[in-house]
């Protein structure tokens, strides 16, 4: 079985979003170029921002429809989280709140991609 072990968004800048992400993640990228900037994070995962105009083979779609979910520990944390990262810069598009599947907030990079943290139900 294979599994997929790379996330790419697509974005405007990849140096504005890299710079948003190093915040969110704790990390500065390990590969930056003009058109790309890559983040090998602590579960193994690679975090991709590759410049909207230049991948190939071209794009012909608008926003975003998926999210980068963050779980963590508890509700004190995902407070924690939605002050430091607003304070960073995120666009915060739905304040902590408790949802079925648990306590959740949710943001916005510059390219409209949802970012959301969250604490499983009990």
């Amino acid at each position: 079985m294979h599994t997929p072990n790379y996330t790419i968004l697509y974005v405007d800048s990849p140096a504005a979003s890299a710079r948003l992400y190093a915040k969110l993640l704790g990390a500065e990228p390990v590969e930056a170029s003009p058109t790309f900037q890559l983040f090998a994070l602590e579960n193994g995962r690679i975090l991709g921002l590759w410049t909207r105009s230049s991948v190939k083979p071209a794009h012909d779609f608008q926003g975003s429809g998926s999210e980068l979910a963050f779980r963590v520990a508890d509700g004190a944390e995902v407070d924690a989280l939605h002050v430091r990262w607003k304070e960073a810069g995120l666009r915060i598009l739905q304040a902590p709140v408790e949802l079925d599947f648990g306590y959740t907030f949710c943001g916005a990079d510059p390219d409209g991609h949802r970012v959301r943290v969250f604490a499983r139900s009990e």
